[in-house]
């Protein structure tokens, strides 16, 4: 089947969905790959969170907590992909929650990925603007940041405005642009660095950790290197986030029902190879432990420690490009989000948010207001971890809830349509095990020192349930499928 014949496919799969083709389907199985690689991005994650990870678990967090995160988050992303396979539109996990578990189940799935979603793209861009701020010698101003983040912000939402062939082009050339930049820098570390002996990396070690319990006693049991240890995998655990966006645009993705789970599960899959690679090879070239420890940025003391200054500040600038796509990636999963609910009737002015560009095809008004909110978001917070902490865990749950009315309806017999990614007799083991990890990762992520992103993500949960009661429970009709699995 050609590629147009397969377009008219897939349109009118997505008219039995309940709606119209509106935005321009033009992104192919590895573009889809491309988006949810380009959002993980281990060169954002691991790098901007290496200093976290290392001031509170040490090389050992690098070393065991980096795979052991990655297999878990393999489980999500299965869980997932099935999902997508099913039911391909761009509302996404909201659509599924919907379908599976009712109106109630995809109005929170909606808000929480929303939110999520605001929260990582800030997360990204505020990271990246601490690293432009770090290298070019204005230290952590925070105005100078800020003004940094809002231009960063500001090409990204003029990029996505523009179209999904631009988005789509620059993502085909992150995907690349990731693996070799990575490439290189594993490459100059391993053979023009001095390193460690092997033993090095299963070193436990926490500079972070005792400071923390200090303050919360009722956590000293725990003990400061397990506690650091813990606390640590938030740096693979914000890297693990956002594979969720070849879902969120398979109304422009060609023969989605194939493409898009495999973005997602693959997505996972290749970050955590290439991003294990990355870490080691970082970690084995630290000199200093403690010295690192306490630097700025521990990553580009690294870096420029192990290579000279020159030529690792020109590799860190190389990582810096690589953020930036990053960010761009995330911004497209976003708005998509944004434009499948307001298309349902789920936001304030939905009518508005729901607009697409008449030139351009894309939901410019989504675009522009998921830049607005992450701009919002760092306003809330300086503490670059409160960011990434609250992101973590509201995409988490997100992904948890059509997880578990999935595995629900799988049970009951009331999910009958599935795609051609399924996981068979093995779904309900893959399923049980994602949502065991989901719950894991909430009760790390809200102990201290991320305890104000616990309580924002509380606050908001339960304002979101008195919206719900008073207001949107009467109104709010779901997606165009209805209820009927």
């Amino acid at each position: 089947m050609d590629v147009d014949a397969q377009r008219e496919r897939d349109a009118a799969e997505l008219g039995r969905l309940g709606y119209a083709q509106q935005l321009l389907r033009d992104m192919g199985g590895f573009g889809s790959f491309a988006l949810s690689f380009s959002i993980i991005s281990v060169l954002t994650g691991a790098v901007t969170l290496y200093g976290h990870g290392l001031r509170f678990g040490g090389p050992l967090v690098m070393t065991l907590g980096w795979p052991l995160v990655t297999v878990l988050t393999l489980a999500v992303a299965a869980s997932l992909a099935q999902l997508a396979s099913a039911y391909p539109t761009a509302g996404a996990l909201y659509h599924w929650s919907a379908i599976l578990g009712g109106r109630g189940a995809g109005f929170f799935t909606a808000w929480l990925n929303t939110i999520g979603q605001f929260a990582i793209t800030a997360g990204i861009d505020y990271g990246l603007a601490e690293f432009i701020a770090a290298l070019v010698g204005w230290g952590e101003s925070r105005p100078r940041v800020l003004g940094i983040y809002a231009a960063l912000l500001l090409s990204h939402g003029a990029m996505n405005h523009v179209g999904v062939r631009v988005v789509a082009a620059l993502n085909h050339f992150s995907a690349w642009y990731h693996v070799a930049v990575g490439g290189v820098l594993v490459a100059a570390l391993l053979a023009l660095a001095p390193k460690q002996e092997p033993s090095f990396l299963l070193r436990a070690f926490t500079s972070e950790a005792p400071k923390v319990l200090e303050g919360h006693p009722w956590l000293l049991s725990i003990g400061p290197l397990t506690y650091g240890f813990l606390v640590g995998l938030l740096q693979a655990g914000w890297t693990f986030t956002g594979y969720d966006a070849s879902a969120h645009v398979t109304e422009e993705t060609v023969d989605p029902r194939r493409n898009a789970p495999w973005g997602i599960f693959l997505s996972v899959a290749v970050s955590g190879i290439f991003g294990y690679a990355l870490l080691l090879a970082v970690t084995v070239a630290i000199r200093d432990l403690p010295a690192a420890a306490a630097a700025p940025n521990p990553f580009i003391h690294v870096v420029t420690t192990a290579l000279g200054p020159r030529l690792g500040s020109a590799l860190v600038w190389l990582v810096l490009g690589a953020m930036w796509f990053c960010g761009l990636a995330s911004v497209t999963s976003n708005s998509r989000m944004l434009f499948a609910f307001a298309r349902d009737g789920g936001l304030p002015a939905s009518h508005l948010v729901a607009r697409v560009s008449p030139r351009w095809r894309t939901p410019h008004v989504a675009v522009w207001i998921s830049v607005a909110a992450a701009l919002l978001v760092a306003l809330w917070a300086d503490a670059y971890s409160a960011m990434v902490a609250l992101s973590t865990i509201a995409l988490y749950a997100s992904y948890g809830v059509p997880i578990a009315v999935g595995l629900r309806a799988r049970a009951t017999g009331r999910w009958v349509q599935r795609g051609p990614w399924d996981l068979g007799r093995m779904s309900p083991w893959v399923n049980l095990i994602a949502l065991a990890w989901i719950a894991v990762l909430t009760v790390l992520f809200v102990l201290p020192p991320n305890a104000l992103a616990g309580r924002t993500f509380a606050g908001l949960v339960f304002a979101l349930g008195i919206y719900w009661t008073v207001w949107m429970r009467a109104r709010f009709r779901g997606p165009a499928l209805g209820m009927a699995a």
